[in-house]
């Protein structure tokens, strides 16, 4: 059965991006130290060849991130992102929650929809997703998927640095104490920690 699962690095004291946060600086300043376990050697642009070179633990969870069969984002994530060129991975339907329509420069891409509704969002993702899990993006969408109870698991990627300020993942859920089940650790390469959780109902 599909699975609603969260996929994000963080900074040891919980943050996803750093401070100064804009649609041209989508991670903040100095955010983009969270995905150097993705992109190893990248420093000049050529994110290509930098997941080419992609190996062992840390290879392993890039490739479960994307044999997902579908994605759901806000557009905090998305903009950022330039839409990704309108394909996140293999073409996969991406679900972007928006109380607004697609801007001008995604409204024509078919694999992206734009949904006013997180619930909605969710069931469609899952419907086209098959048996595959669905990749969650973006701080704002864990917060309302896990409030409602739509987010069955967390695949979080622990990074060895402290930013001192920026953007929380967790901060004011706003809702009563949860309990996760660990699915498992495993210890990537260059000191990053990915763990996984279950979100107990």
């Amino acid at each position: 059965m599909s699975s609603t699962v969260l996929y994000m690095s963080m900074s040891l004291d919980g943050f996803i991006a750093g401070p100064n946060e804009t649609r041209d600086n989508g991670l903040g300043d100095g955010g983009g130290r969270l995905h150097e376990w993705i992109f190893p050697g990248a420093e000049g642009g050529d994110f290509e060849a930098a997941v080419a070179r992609l190996r062992g633990v840390n290879r392993q969870i890039y490739d479960e991130g994307l044999s997902t069969g579908a994605v759901v984002a806000g557009r905090g994530t998305f903009e950022p992102a330039n839409g990704w060129g309108g394909d996140h991975h293999d073409g996969v339907p991406v679900y972007i929650l928006s109380r607004s329509p697609a801007p001008a420069w995604a409204a024509e891409w078919p694999n992206v929809h734009f949904v006013s509704d997180l619930e909605l969002a969710m069931r469609e993702a899952k419907r086209a997703a098959g048996d595959r899990n669905v990749l969650v993006h973006g701080a704002g969408i864990a917060h309302r998927a896990i409030t409602a109870g739509l987010l069955d698991e967390l695949e979080i990627h622990v990074v060895p640095v402290l930013f001192g300020e920026g953007r929380r993942l967790f901060e004011h859920l706003g809702l009563p104490q949860r309990e996760l089940e660990r699915v498992r650790v495993l210890e990537g390469e260059d000191g990053v920690t990915h763990l996984r959780y279950r979100v107990r109902r």
